[in-house]
Parts: C-alpha cells; structure tokens; sequence
C-alpha cells in the first residue's frame, strides 16, 4: 500500500542512533517496492524518516533506483516539512532526468531556484541530458548561462555534460567552444565532442580530434569504433579496430563486442573468425557476452550451422544467448529451426522476454504456425506488461494476418489502446493480402482522420489492396495523393504496385506509361508482374518483350522462362516450349525453385514438396489424395493438362499435376483435423490454376473452409468459391 500524505506525519519519538543505522542499512539492501515500503513503514513507526539525510536516502533508492518508483518519490518529497536540500533537490531532478518525462526534470529545476536553494554542480549533469532529450536547446542554452553565473564551468562532470548536450543536439561548433574553452580536456571531454562529430556526419573532424588526443587509450578507440557503428559505418568501424592493433592497443571486451556488432552488421566473416582466435588465444572463450557476440554475428554472415555448434558448447546460456541464436535463425530464413529451438528453450526452464517473442512470432508468421502463435499471445497477456507490448502488439497483427486468421488480427489490432504508425500498417497489409481491399482503404482513411501521417509502408500496403481488390480508380487516386498531398516520393514498391494493378486489369499501354514517367529504373519484379499478366490475358506478343525485359535485368530468371513456358503452353504452341526450356538449360540456367506448402495440425509443421513421399503418414495421404480425386471427376473436375511445361502422355501430365504440394499438404489435413474445422496451408510459389479450381471443389464437397496462402496473396476458399474470385 502507498502510504498517504498524512500518514508520513508522526509525534513519535526519535529512535536512538543504533536503530536508525539499522533502518537505512535494511533500505540499501531492498530489491523492490515491497520491500522498500516495509522498511519506509518501520522507519515512519520508529520516527526515522523526517531527516534530511534518511529522506535522501529514501528518494533516492524511489527515484533512481531500478526496482523504484519515482511517482512515490514525489510524494514522500511533497511532504517534507522543512526545505529540502541540495541533495533531495538533485536527486529528484536526476529522478526525473532518467526517467520517461525530462520535461519534469527541468519544471523541478525552476522550483529549486524559487525555493533559494543553490544548484551545485551535481545538479546540471541531469539537466542538460533531459534537454539534449526534448530537443531543448534554449532551455540548454539559458541553463548553461546559470553555469557560468556560478563559476562551475570547469567543474569536470559539468564541463563534460554541456559537450554532451550541444553534441547531441547537432549544436557542433558550441560543443568544440566549450571543449576549447576548457583547462579541462581530458579524454572524457574529447570522447564526448568524437561521438558528436561521428553521430552528425563530421567524420574528418572526428578523425582529426582523434589524432589530436594526448593519449588514445583503449576507451577512446572503443569510442570511435563504436561511434561508427552506431550510424552504421561498419567498414569503417572494422577498419579502425585494425587500425588499433596496429597502434599495440590492447582490445577489451567492449571492443571486441562492438566490432562482432560490426562484422555481423557488414558482414565481415574473415574479422569475425579472427576476432574468435583472439579469444581463445587470450583465453576468453569462456566470457558469454563474447560468445553471445560470435554467435550473432556466424548467423547474420549466414553461417548459421557454426552458430548453432557454438551455442550448443555453452553451458551456462543467459536469455541473450538464446535469443541471438533464436533470432538467428529467423534472420536466415530457417523458420523451423527457430521455432524448434523456441520450445526447447521452453523445455529448459528458461523464460522468454520480449525480445525472444519478437524474432519467433515472424517465424511462425511464416511458416503459419498459428497455434503456436496463439500460445505466445497467451503468454504476453499473462507475463508482458501491457505498457511495454507496442511492437509485440504489431507483430502478432502481422502473425494472425498471415497466418490466416485475419479476424484475429482485427480483435488484436482494435484492443490496442495507444496504436502507433506500424500497428496501423500492419493491420491494412493483413486485409490487403487477404483481398478485404475495401476495408483496408476504409481502415487507412480512419487513420488519417485520427491524426497519423502516413508513411512509404502504409502507401505499399494500401496500394496492394488496390491491386488485389482490382481498384483501378481508387488506385490510381491513391498513388496520386501519396505524391501530392503526403509529399512522399514513390520508390519502387509503390510502383510495382500501381502497375501490376493496371496489367491485371488489361491496361498495359497505361502501365507503360508510367513506367517511361518513372523516377526509377524498373526492376525485375515489375517486368515480371506485366509478364504474368500477359499470361491472364493469354498475350504472347507481349509476354515475350516482357520476358526480354525481365532477362536483361536477370538472365536466369527461372520464374520468367516458367511464365513465358506457361503462355506457350497455354495456346498450345509446344515447339515453342520446347525452344525456350532447351535454351534455358543451354545457357546454364538456375533450377527452379520447388515448390514447398506447410500445413499445422496440432502445433506441429509438416511440409511437403510435389509428389512427397517422406511423410510417415504417406500412404494415407496417398489413398485420400486418390479419394479426393475421384470425388472431384465424379463432381465434374477435369484437369487442364495444358499447365505441365513439355510434351508427355495425358496420364502421367494428370498424376504430376495431382501430386502438387497444396494437394498433398490439403489430403494430409483432411485426414489429421476434425471435419468441418478449417484447413490452412502456406506454399511459397504462387498456385497453379488447377490446383486453384481442385481446392474450390474441395471445399465444397467436404464443406471445408480452406485458406491457403501463395507467394502473392490469400485464398479463402468456402463453398466452391474463392475470395480472389479467380484473379490472381
């Protein structure tokens, strides 16, 4: 309980001194509030608690300690009877300074000069970080002008914090008066004007600083390496860690773990492994933040069975060690592995933080593990504050949606009390691809009202539904709003969008159009959506400038010649294939990518390839695929074998085409799920048409919800039906 206003007043006696060098003994060992509120009643009970020092000892532990609570600082602080000190003044200050409202810090700091009580020195230090938070630089400014009213200008801690603040606000050449100005250039002092020069772009400066330093010791080199690192100059960061061997400097573990930042960022495997013979070679091979560091930066140079190794050496894993090998995965696409590790380290005892849930929920995003994913939502409700869940919040809407259960993305997305700019982007992606154009041209409109600025991501998104939804006009009005009312320059996401949209609807001279206006070259993906069109359209003449566009970009395109095959075989034209399948193998053409569809029945992912036979349960996937095919034959379903891309008998064209891995993964989840209940599919390739048509059927004749999501969309198939109503 939070003890009131009055109930800190007390006529108790004061206790004799033993006691009291107890109480605070017992309040530097507290851990939580809890504890600390027992201790506060027992000091109030004993009398203990009007002194200067214990009420600074009190607000201090409330209002910088970790486990505190600054709000209950403030009110024990608002009943001090007597004017507080300097030091219950700082503290309260600092209190403020760390914590989520810097504007506060400052509003305390004006009370402290209309109580007459003095600033010191440790006052300003807190003061000039909250400005250089708030973007203050006046407020900066006029504090730093209190500075030299009470001659505390050369005060070390000062000095440094006023380079600090004009650093950090890009307030540069005030920075380097100050450092000039100062008797006081230590290595702190020159550190602090460095990482100002490396955060704005003055890397000459920073250098010549650099090189000006009396005494470059290993901090001021972990300085500037990290300054690099942080905006992202990760060359230039592994070049000046060779730079500082070079010089005999020692590294320490800090810049071994900034520069393993830097290598897994480039990537830079050759310095990364010679960074991992300097550890064991000095014997460090046992220090977790450093193999925590080897493991993050094997997985993002995409050597990830090297990551894996060394994780599974380390016995004492911290949750950081599982999350960058849990998140590793996920970086290089081994979204079962990640999730598999996922439960193991459930299975340890180990509990997941934040972090941990957001690289496992773009993994089951993808591989549409939604029980999983259902888990971890029930996880976050029961051990995730609700104030610290924004971008969980995002990427559960993100995980529903392409899971496939879009109705639960919408109940996330409206329980979200404080939505921000990528929940909202993320809610009108979910409806984009699952064909709900409609309503997420409605959802974007209601954002606008509601204040948000839309940016490029939210334009992708709803420039997509457009285009799934076949809004020609709104599309059109959408793309030219984005230029002229938002001021945002369309890259070429944007494009690909407004044109596929146009080619899907048969207006190619305006696609071309557009693409002649382009600020952009067009890339592959563009040629190749006006060539997939051409296919729907069956318009050969076209389709084979497209393709000649899409090769000039990639030459082996495997989906191009697929395409242009695909057009051929369509109007029957099977010397053609021939040609053009002969001359893709000729010129060493890549193989094309298989197809692969993963089904979850139970919280486990099975996946299958066309014509699969591993699965334990293959024979009975079998004998249900054969069922279903004679199900659908006497219900009318006859096969277009016009799709296989070479000449071969009727009857053999029909098996390949009914052993596609949709239909494999669906005869498996006909046979594994409770009739009636919903069956939902992933394949990375987009669906063929006959395969389309064979799952319309089956969701009928089983009465079978079917969702299936391809490379490009959502399918809602029910009742014989398709949400994309057979454009696709």
């Amino acid at each position: 309980m939070i003890l009131s206003s009055s109930s800190l007043i007390t006529t108790t006696p004061i206790a004799p001194p033993q006691i009291h060098h107890q109480s605070l003994s017992l309040l530097s060992k507290c851990k939580n509030m809890e504890e600390f509120k027992q201790v506060h009643a027992q000091m109030i009970k004993d009398g203990l608690h009007n002194s200067h020092f214990a009420l600074s000892k009190i607000i201090h532990f409330c209002a910088i300690n970790s486990g505190g609570d600054l709000s209950y600082a403030v009110s024990v602080f608002d009943t001090i009877e007597e004017p507080p000190d300097q030091i219950i003044w700082n503290t309260i200050i600092r209190g403020y300074s760390l914590n989520s409202s810097p504007f506060s810090a400052i509003d305390y700091y004006r009370f402290m000069l209309l109580s007459g009580v003095e600033p010191n020195s440790y006052t300003f230090p807190p003061l000039f970080k909250s400005c250089a938070r708030i973007d203050g630089i006046n407020e900066g400014k006029q504090i730093h002008g209190h500075v030299l009213k009470l001659g505390l200008g050369c005060d070390v801690f000062t000095h440094t914090s006023l380079i600090n603040f004009y650093s950090q606000s890009g307030e540069l050449d005030d920075a380097r008066l100050v450092f000039d100005k100062s008797p006081l250039r230590d290595a702190v002092s020159f550190t602090a004007l460095i990482t100002g020069y490396i955060t704005h772009g003055r890397f000459k400066d920073a250098r010549k600083l650099f090189d000006e330093m009396p005494v470059r010791d290993v901090v001021s080199w972990n300085s500037i390496i990290a300054g690099h690192t942080r905006i992202k100059r990760f060359q230039d960061a592994i070049d000046l860690f060779t730079e500082m061997q070079t010089a005999k400097v020692k590294p320490n573990e800090s810049t071994l773990v900034t520069v393993l930042s830097a290598c897994a960022q480039s990537p830079c495997l050759t310095t990364g492994e010679h960074i991992r013979t300097y550890i064991i070679h000095h014997g460090l091979d046992s220090n977790l933040r450093l193999l925590n560091a080897l493991i993050d930066m094997y997985s993002k140079c995409n050597e990830v069975s090297k990551a894996r190794a060394l994780f599974d050496t380390i016995n004492n894993k911290n949750i950081i060690t599982w999350n960058v090998m849990i998140g590793g995965y996920t970086h290089t696409h081994y979204y079962k592995e990640s999730m598999d590790l996922f439960r193991i380290m459930l299975q340890s005892n180990h509990k997941p933080n934040e972090v941990t849930l957001l690289t496992v929920l773009p993994a089951c995003a993808h591989m549409g593990a939604l029980d999983l994913g259902k888990w971890i939502h029930t996880y976050i409700n029961k051990n995730i504050p609700e104030s610290s869940t924004p971008s969980l919040s995002t990427s559960l809407i993100d995980m529903y949606a392409k899971c496939g259960d879009i109705e639960a993305s919408k109940t996330v997305f409206k329980s979200v009390k404080n939505k921000n700019l990528a929940s909202w982007n993320a809610m009108i992606s979910g409806l984009a691809m699952h064909r709900q154009s409609h309503e997420a041209i409605g959802l974007f409109k209601k954002m606008v009202n509601d204040g948000f600025a839309p940016d490029d991501i939210t334009f992708v998104g709803v420039l997509s539904a457009c285009s799934h939804g076949g809004l020609v006009n709104m599309g059109r009005r959408l793309f030219h709003s984005m230029t002229q009312d938002f001021k945002i320059s369309p890259k070429l996401q944007h494009y690909g969008c407004l044109i596929d949209l146009l080619a899907r609807s048969g207006l190619f001279e305006e696609a071309m159009d557009i693409i002649k206006k382009m600020e952009v070259d067009p890339d592959g993906v563009i040629w190749g959506s006006l060539l997939g069109a051409c296919s729907f359209y069956q318009n050969t003449l076209l389709g084979e400038y497209f393709f000649k566009k899409v090769l000039e970009l990639d030459p082996k395109s495997s989906g191009a010649h697929v395409m242009l095959s695909n057009l051929y075989a369509a109007n029957g034209q099977w010397d053609d294939v021939a040609r053009i399948r002969t001359k893709f193998k000729d010129d060493g053409g890549s193989k094309k990518i298989p197809g692969c569809t993963s089904i979850e029945i139970e919280g486990v992912v099975h996946e299958f390839v066309a014509g699969d036979k591993t699965h334990p349960m293959s024979d009975q996937i079998y004998a249900m695929l054969e069922e279903t095919n004679e199900v659908l034959e006497k219900n009318g379903y006859v096969l277009d074998t016009s799709l296989v891309l070479y000449e071969m008998d009727d009857e053999w064209k029909e098996g390949q085409l009914c052993q596609h891995s949709e239909r494999l993964a669906i005869a498996f989840g006909l046979i594994s799920s409770k009739p009636g209940t919903t069956i939902r599919i992933m394949k990375n390739l987009r669906v063929c048409s006959n395969c389309h048509s064979a799952t319309k059927m089956i969701s009928k004749v089983f009465e079978r919800e079917i969702i299936a999501r391809d490379r490009n969309r959502f399918h809602h198939f029910k009742n014989g039906i398709c949400s994309c109503m057979d454009q696709w």
